[in-house]
């Protein structure tokens, strides 16, 4: 079986959870998988070891500033024609279907030369009732015709009475990490200086990523380099972590146990909808802003968080497609969805209607 695997390299977080699918489809010596990466300059790549010689196209990605999303700037920079090129010109022949991370190369290249496809990731889990802002019909246009399959497997922290699989998270096979007092900070679309800056008035110490570690900084902060591993070691380790409202990062931070503050990217579809299912699902503390005084008042009302254990769900997807992607999604989703401990609460009301 030879599949054609897409990933949007935007962020990190469709690399993080296909990283953890690589590792489990590993398993299956049948699979033969051609990763292909674009939305981010290659040269940006990193932790790439899982995907071997994979390839590599510019894409589509979103231009942001100062914690808001670009609407204009990223109809500026789409260079439509050099996708569509990209597009038309993928090698797709020999490969049985093609998967998508919401990569649009692949998913378009799979529509046009009518190759069965199948999405994974979690803005598939949007064309379902779930809670979402309201945004104009733009927005839903995009969302839809992004990176189109024929078949989807979303991921949500909570399945909305729909057939959406749980997240996909490492498994950690390593004894819990002692807990430090250190927040980690994750915040790679804020203004970085006014960020420090806040950070610098909190009376505690602070981890960050996502920023140049070549940035001044006052003493009770610790700038890092892009790490997979010290990434990890430090999230495992951190009291509590700040972080804008990304789905993967959350996801492995709900897995761990730790206190959330987050503050989605303005104007940005996924996130401000991820912001609202946090809010409705009271799983983190949700704010417009980050700054001295946002923060301070969460960690002197620290909760203690509610760890939630999510099942192997990249083996279960890995063993999905071993046997011909043949079960229905909804069977999958109810089979995992029975694992997840503690058990999702009741179906909460969605905030929007569904997407078609």
């Amino acid at each position: 079986m030879k599949i054609l695997y897409g990933v949007q390299a935007t962020g990190n977080g469709h690399i993080a959870r296909s990283r953890t699918l690589a590792k489990a489809l590993e398993k299956y010596p049948q699979i033969q998988i051609q990763w292909l990466f674009s939305g981010r300059p290659r040269e940006n790549l990193f932790g790439m070891e899982p995907f071997g010689d994979f390839w590599w196209r510019r894409g589509m990605t979103f231009v942001h500033r100062k914690g808001k999303l670009k609407s204009l700037a990223t109809l500026r920079q789409l260079r439509l024609l050099q996708v569509g090129k990209e597009i038309t010109e993928l090698p797709v022949t020999g490969f049985d279907f093609i998967i998508s991370d919401y990569e649009p190369i692949t998913a378009w290249a799979a529509k046009i030369r009518k190759i069965p496809s199948i999405g994974i990731g979690h803005q598939y889990a949007f064309l379902h009732s779930i809670p979402m802002p309201r945004f104009n019909w733009l927005f839903h246009t995009i969302l839809r015709s992004f990176a189109p399959t024929q078949r989807s497997l979303g991921l949500h922290w909570h399945h909305f009475g729909n057939p959406i699989l749980p997240p996909i998270v490492p498994p950690r096979r390593e004894p819990d990490t002692e807990v430090g007092e250190h927040i980690l900070v994750y915040l790679p679309f804020e203004d970085p200086l006014p960020m420090l800056e806040a950070l610098s008035k909190v009376d505690r110490q602070f981890i960050v990523y996502g920023v140049a570690d070549t940035l001044a900084a006052a003493d009770n902060i610790q700038l890092k380099a892009p790490s997979t591993v010290g990434f990890q070691r430090d999230l495992a380790s951190a009291r509590a972590v700040i972080c804008n409202s990304g789905f993967e990062l959350l996801a492995e931070t709900l897995a761990l146990g730790k206190p959330i503050l987050s503050r989605p990217l303005a104007y940005q579809f996924e996130q401000e909808a991820n912001a609202k299912a946090l809010d409705q699902l009271q799983l983190a503390k949700v704010v417009k802003r980050i700054d001295a005084d946002s923060i301070t008042a969460w960690l002197d009302a620290l909760p203690t968080p509610q760890r939630i254990q999510w099942p192997n769900v990249a083996e279960a997807i890995a063993q999905w497609i071993a046997d011909g992607c043949k079960q229905h999604p909804a069977a999958l989703a109810r089979s995992l969805w029975c694992q997840v401990t503690p058990p999702p609460s009741e179906e909460p009301t969605p905030a929007y209607g569904k997407i078609r």
